[in-house]
């Protein structure tokens, strides 16, 4: 393999069968300036059964065209337009002959760079607002005149743009603006959020009826553009997946295993699963027995315990953790890949079962948005490597891909896993990984999971798990003076892991959980609760 490329530079997209194809996926672009929420304008538009991507202000008019939007949106953010410093987007976005819709900022934005003025505001606008619909207009078509809306605000447009009306006013500001020739609409406030009555309407109306988008994004949509997709870029050539034996690599391998079967006969796709010494307890003999008997996967299992513990003795900072475990997961899936060439042909692609919450956290590609941390599968890859990136699911959140997995046929015992970190309790185990810690965690995680799922509560929660925490305290069991570990134990609700609130487990549950992990795990004595949630806090504790 003398393939030498960066990482990041030939991801197999899902456009990037459009230009083989007839069948035109077409899409609205959400531009991100920074905003917390720019994600959810892209889940609330796909709940239109309308495919939307989030990219950088920054990002170029040919990147913008590449993903044939029907419409754009300019969303919210932190800043002022009139800083000098300020995130702005190539102007000629607007000259694309598409309409636009802007959200907060991207009304700030529209008005500040087509003509118009922006300045502080004499009276901020925070939270629950009542808005006045002030004109007829499109955006707010089947709308009463009086909306319930979330504002988050500190600046107001004083003088619209030439061509511009305002259609609706809060108490304080202008609240919306259109300017109906050009196609160009803005509102003060955020329709994405649940907070706004009719946010989701105004959407709709603005992707339906003044994008006319269709609404055929559907899960089988996806699968038959993805599974042509490899099979285009693959060709009559080998590929590796990455399994980590949950619902995310789970699905990847079987979008790409059903594109690189040759009729009846053997798929062109080898699933490695590595055992990287930080699974969770049986997780190794689990897992190679669901891929292989119940999705019919071809499977090599890899048992690099030793190498993946040497690198990461001594290491205590989660980031370094993180890379580590990346480049070592590089080194053997190259190494499985020279095998294969030897046998069987030359391997090129290596399958990911990346997420777009993982690309988001793990780069700022939401423009002026901090990077989070990094993801073993994303930042923390190595810059260059021999084998080239097949990421099928990229663009989409947990919650569509069990989707995808259910039209694909896939058991539900495997699509309702919860989350499980690619760097595995190496970002639950606070501090530096040895084996004594890992031997301590996997069965106080053993007692967590099996107690919700004893309770029924599994498949109801987005993620449950227990953190070794670098705390020793006092403890006395049996008249004795103890001196050990803490266990935190973590449990969340969410819709894509992008954000998440704590789940209030019942009194009971916890109960028996810090009963058993104080009585069965040797090293512990101390349990706590987590009760933040994200954000401020995120979900794993690094």
């Amino acid at each position: 393999m003398s393939f030498v490329v960066s990482s990041f530079l030939v991801p197999l997209h899902l456009f990037s069968y459009l230009r083989h194809s007839s069948v035109e996926t077409q899409s609205i672009v959400v531009l991100d300036f920074g905003a917390q929420y720019s994600q959810l304008i892209a889940r609330r538009i796909r709940e239109q059964n309308v495919f939307s991507v989030v990219l950088p202000c920054t990002a170029s008019l040919e990147e913008i065209r590449s993903y044939k939007p029907l419409g754009i949106v300019l969303s919210g953010g932190p800043s002022s337009v009139y800083d000098a410093d300020a995130p702005s987007a190539d102007r000629h976005v607007f000259d694309l002959v598409l309409p636009v819709l802007g959200i907060c900022y991207g009304l700030q934005l529209m008005v500040h760079v087509l003509g118009g003025k922006v300045r502080a505001a004499h009276t901020r606008e925070y939270g629950h607002q009542k808005v006045d619909v002030t004109s007829q207009s499109t955006l707010f078509c089947g709308l009463p005149v009086a909306l319930e809306v979330w504002m988050s605000h500190g600046d107001e447009a004083v003088e619209l743009p030439p061509g511009f009306e305002q259609i609706a006013r809060s108490p304080s500001a202008v609240a919306g603006i259109e300017n109906q020739a050009k196609k160009m609409y803005a509102v003060q406030f955020h329709p994405e959020v649940h907070h706004t009555k009719f946010g989701t309407q105004i959407l709709r109306n603005f992707v339906l009826n003044i994008c006319k988008a269709q609404p055929d994004w559907t899960p089988q949509h996806f699968i038959d553009e993805t599974v042509a997709s490899v099979r285009h870029t693959v060709g009559t050539g080998r590929a590796l997946c990455a399994l980590s034996g949950g619902v995310d690599s789970a699905v990847a391998a079987t979008l790409v295993d059903r594109a690189l079967r040759d009729g009846h006969g053997p798929s062109r796709l080898t699933c490695v699963f590595v055992n990287n010494g930080v699974l969770r307890k049986n997780e190794f003999e689990k897992v190679q027995q669901n891929l292989r008997d119940k999705l019919g996967l071809h499977v090599v299992a890899v048992d690099a315990t030793g190498r993946f513990l040497a690198r990461l003795a001594g290491i205590t900072d989660p980031e370094r953790k993180r890379k580590i475990i990346g480049n070592e997961f590089i080194a053997v899936f190259d190494e499985e890949a020279h095998k294969i060439e030897q046998r069987a042909g030359k391997v090129e692609w290596l399958v990911q079962g990346t997420l777009y919450p993982d690309v988001i956290e793990s780069r700022s590609v939401r423009g002026p948005s901090q990077t989070i941390k990094t993801h073993h599968n994303v930042g923390g890859l190595p810059e260059t490597m021999k084998l080239k990136l097949i990421e099928p699911l990229k663009d989409l959140f947990k919650d569509e891909v069990r989707k995808i997995g259910r039209d694909l046929g896939m058991p539900e015992e495997i699509l309702q896993r919860q989350p499980f970190p690619g760097p595995g309790l190496a970002v639950r185990i606070l501090g530096e990984v040895t084996p004594e810690r890992i031997a301590i965690l996997r069965e106080c995680d053993d007692i967590v999971v099996g107690e919700i799922k004893k309770a029924g509560l599994y498949s109801k929660i987005w993620q449950s798990f227990a953190v070794l925490l670098p705390v020793m305290s006092v403890g006395v069991m049996g008249d004795q003076r103890t001196y050990a570990y803490t266990c935190a134990i973590r449990a969340v609700h969410s819709e894509d892991g992008m954000t998440a609130d704590w789940v209030p487990l019942p009194h009971e549950v916890l109960k028996t959980i810090s009963n058993r992990i104080v009585n069965e795990v040797r090293g512990v004595n101390r349990v706590v609760y987590d009760v933040t949630s994200k954000p401020p806090g995120t979900i794993e504790w690094e």
